[in-house]
């Protein structure tokens, strides 16, 4: 039987790393070697900081909450313990979000769980 070369395979996938690496700086978009180390390292930067977004804005929302509520007299812990006494089921997105576009909804909060 006759010996099958890749040659049309292998250009093709070579094509398929570097068309992803596109965008990088230096050997990374042209060399083979250099571009699939990049294309690794890229899906698992991206595979990490989805998880570290979540962290982020999870810690943004807890400062925000936290200033809002120091405004009213009260702080971020005092705040979510009474909150969760009085039966108030908002989560830290949407207080966050309340205390930065909605500063009378937010103080109207802080007054039912305080209360």
């Amino acid at each position: 039987m006759a010996r099958v070369k890749g040659g049309v395979k292998a250009r093709r996938r070579h094509n398929r790393i570097l068309a992803i690496t596109k965008g990088q700086f230096g050997a990374r978009n042209h060399s083979i070697r250099r571009a699939s180390e990049a294309r690794l390292h890229a899906l698992w930067y991206a595979y990490r900081d989805r998880r570290n977004r979540r962290r982020d804005f999870r810690r943004l929302w807890i400062v925000r909450i936290n200033a809002a509520a120091r405004l009213n007299g009260t702080t971020y812990s005092k705040l979510t313990s009474r909150m969760k006494l009085a039966s108030i089921r908002l989560d830290r997105k949407v207080l966050a979000d309340l205390a930065v576009r909605d500063a009378a909804a937010f103080s109207a909060v802080v007054q039912a769980a305080l209360a």
